[in-house]
């Protein structure tokens, strides 16, 4: 069964994301967008950050986050037990992220990154399967206990 995406934005990353809906569309990916659906320079980070982090811990599916920098969504959303997000710069960081930490919240900068290499990024991110490694396995078990702090 394929895994949800669930979509935020803020205004900063609203027509970066508008765009990627269509994308992953057209790839036959499934979506739900969770906010905001209008454009609108008064919204929150946050707002969306905790939305699509809430729905991916408790669906296991993804996340695809965008705000200016890249950097409060992910904040945001790491607060979320059991969300691992990244901002990877390069196709290369994508599939790391997915393959050493399994990251399951992928958030891109509506400010820096262009729609053809979010694509790219985004589209290596999604196929990239956790690689089981014994070493990640148990990185990733120190990373969980950190949340018990």
């Amino acid at each position: 069964m394929e895994q949800k995406i669930y979509l935020g934005a803020d205004h900063a990353g609203f027509h970066l994301k508008e765009k990627l809906k269509l994308w992953l569309t057209k790839h036959h990916f499934s979506w739900q967008d969770l906010g905001n659906e209008i454009f609108d320079v008064t919204d929150d980070y946050p707002d969306f950050a905790e939305k699509v982090a809430k729905a991916v811990v408790r669906t296991k599916g993804f996340g695809l986050l965008v705000c200016g920098s890249a950097q409060g969504m992910c904040i945001a959303a790491n607060k979320v037990k059991g969300v691992r997000a990244s901002i990877p710069t390069s196709i290369k960081e994508a599939r790391l992220t997915r393959e050493h930490n399994d990251a399951n919240i992928l958030c891109l900068s509506g400010w820096d990154v262009g729609f053809h290499k979010a694509t790219k990024v985004v589209e290596k991110f999604l196929i990239t399967q956790f690689s089981g490694e014994e070493r990640h396995v148990r990185r990733l078990e120190k990373i969980k206990n950190l949340e018990h702090i």
